[in-house]
Parts: structure tokens; C-alpha cells; sequence
């Protein structure tokens, strides 16, 4: 049971900034909002704003991809070269869009998260303004030598999904963009969710702070429009939808929504993996996540009980301690 004494008290505690949303069912449970979306004017975050998720995209790139195949086994024999041609030498020609899509391709990444560092640190290889479009990421794609052969292990790759978005774009003609709004957005009615520019948000979006404290925002810690693998604006109720339209079959067919729940791999401290889903050992939950400068994120959906708890903040670290209370509050 979650009380909302308790869950303002943590929010206080932990320098909440951001906005928390339960679903049972039809019933909305709990939506509440929390610190301001825009610091040096205060404004107030509203349970409507608009919040940046960072990977929390990967779920919405993979939903926009599978399609591109009417069944698993096809996408299992797709490589990547089909579509890359000469470019991307170092990825092998024997990486398919489902080791991709599994974080089992092996390729080197562009955005290495074992490299260590701190969530905060600069580390985009070109300035961010020239980061917009797939095809603006292949030149930063390059270069980078694989861990390992493709299908030999698990290891979470940014660069992955931006592959799977340059891919994505090539194999259908349309911008990567307007695909997961045709494809995703779309049948979810998810009316609120945007790829919005980090240098031109409009009101009703958070701005990303780097800290609790401060006037320090992300605008040159990310790409300034999100690709592949994230920065995607969205609401949590839009998040709510994303996950009744998946699971009701709307955004893709019921056989795949059960392929991309079907655990791949093992990733031991973030549990099972889908295909662009994180799942739990224990349950049928599926989750996605995020966590980058000036974001941090986790939603979880199970479909069992039709539960849906969604945590979104502003500032980098500001998520995790709500995130936990309503793990524990609601036995997830």
C-alpha cells in the first residue's frame, strides 16, 4: 500500500524532483509532482510536464524495428551489414538485428557505460548539436573494436540502438523519428510524447539538472535531440499507455510482445533482458529504465495485475530512493 504521507516524506528526503504515478487497472492509484521543471523561474513540475527518460527509448526503438519483420526467425537472420553497406567496418557481418536488439551483438560502443566515470561527466565524443539524426551518428559509431563475438554474451550498448535506429531508417525510408511516432506513439496514444530538442524545449518540459542543488542543466551532457538509444520527452501517463497498448497487442502483434519478453540473457545486477526490455526473474514484470545527466527514470509494468509504477525525475539521481520506497510499498 502506498501512503502518501510516506511517499511525500521520501520525496523530501531524497530532494524529489519529478513526478510519480501508479496505475491498478482503471484506477490511478497515486500521480504526484514534485520540485520544479524549471529552477531559476521556479516553475512547478506538474504531473502533465513532459520529462526527458533516457534509455527508457530503447523499449520504443525496438517496438519501431520489429515490425520491419513479420516473424522472429527473419529477424534473427537479418545482419546489420545488409543495411550499413561499407559503413561501420568493425561491426561483424555476422551481427543481427536481434543480437542488437538484445545487447548480444558484441560491437564496440560508442558510449561505453563500463568505462566507469562519473553519470555527470562530459563525455560526447563531437558537440551535441551535431548529434540530431541517426545518420549524424555514424562517423562516432566508428572506430570502436568488439568485446566479443556476437551472440556470445551479454553487454549493454548505447551505440546498439543507434545502430538499430540507422538501420531502422535505411531498411524503411522514413526518419527514424516519424517512425516510432507511426509506429509506437501512434496506436498507444501516447499524445504527449516527443523528440524534443534540449536547446528549444517548450513550457511544458523539465529542464535536466545535473544535481539537487543548482542551475547546472544537462543541455551539453546529451545529444540535443535523442536517437536510438535516448532522449525521447514523454508524461507518465503516457508511459501508463505505452505499456496497456503493448501488452493489449496494438503496437505489435501478440506473438512478438511475447518474443521481446523472453528472456535472453542474464545481466546479473539489472536481472533478465528482452529484446529492448529489461524483465524480472521473479515475476512477469517488464521494466524500462533510465539514467543519464540530469535523468533518471524506471517504470514497471505487470501485466498479471495490471500494476504500472513510474518514476520520472529531472535531476540525475533523483528517482532512485522513490523508486525504492514503491518497490517495497507495493511488494514488487
Amino acid at each position: 500500500m502506498v501512503s502518501g504521507h510516506d511517499l511525500d516524506a521520501i520525496a523530501a528526503e531524497a530532494r524529489f524532483s519529478g513526478v510519480v504515478r501508479v496505475d491498478r487497472g482503471n484506477e490511478v492509484v497515486v500521480t504526484k509532482a514534485y520540485g520544479f521543471a524549471d529552477r531559476g523561474h521556479e516553475i512547478p513540475n506538474e504531473v502533465d510536464t513532459q520529462f526527458a527518460i533516457a534509455s527508457g527509448l530503447k523499449g520504443l526503438t525496438a517496438l519501431a524495428v520489429v515490425p520491419s519483420w513479420s516473424v522472429p526467425s527473419s529477424m534473427r537472420l537479418t545482419t546489420a551489414r545488409l543495411f550499413l553497406g561499407e559503413d561501420v567496418p568493425l561491426i561483424a557481418d555476422d551481427v543481427t538485428v536481434e543480437h542488437l536488439l538484445a545487447h548480444r551483438s558484441g560491437i564496440g560502443d560508442y558510449l561505453d557505460e563500463d568505462a566507469g566515470g562519473e553519470i555527470t561527466d562530459y563525455v560526447m565524443p563531437v558537440p551535441v548539436h551535431q548529434l540530431a539524426t541517426p545518420e549524424e551518428y555514424v562517423p562516432i559509431l566508428e572506430g570502436h573494436p568488439a568485446k566479443f563475438a556476437a551472440g556470445e554474451s551479454f553487454s549493454y550498448c548505447n551505440g546498439g540502438f543507434v545502430v538499430l535506429a540507422v538501420l531502422a531508417e535505411r531498411a524503411s525510408g522514413i526518419p527514424y523519428h516519424d517512425l516510432v511516432t507511426q509506429r509506437v506513439c501512434e496506436p498507444a496514444g501516447m499524445r504527449d510524447t516527443a523528440f524534443l530538442r534540449s536547446d528549444e524545449l517548450p513550457g511544458r518540459a523539465a529542464i535536466g539538472y545535473l544535481c539537487a542543488d543548482g542551475l547546472r542543466t544537462n543541455v551539453l551532457h546529451l545529444p540535443v535531440r535523442g536517437v536510438g538509444d535516448g532522449g525521447i520527452y514523454t508524461t507518465a501517463a503516457d508511459v501508463r499507455a505505452l505499456w496497456a497498448a503493448f501488452v493489449d497487442g496494438r503496437i505489435v502483434p501478440s506473438h512478438w510482445v511475447t518474443e521481446m519478453t523472453r528472456p535472453r540473457s542474464d545481466a546479473r545486477d539489472g536481472g533478465p533482458y528482452g529484446l529492448g526490455f529489461w524483465l524480472r526473474a521473479s515475476t512477469a514484470a517488464v521494466v524500462l529504465e533510465g539514467y543519464d545527466a540530469g535523468v533518471s527514470f524506471r517504470s514497471l509494468h505487470d501485466p498479471g495485475a495490471d500494476l504500472t509504477c513510474t518514476v520520472i525525475s529531472n535531476w540525475s539521481d533523483g528517482a532512485w530512493p522513490v523508486v525504492t520506497y514503491l518497490q517495497e510499498a507495493l511488494e514488487l
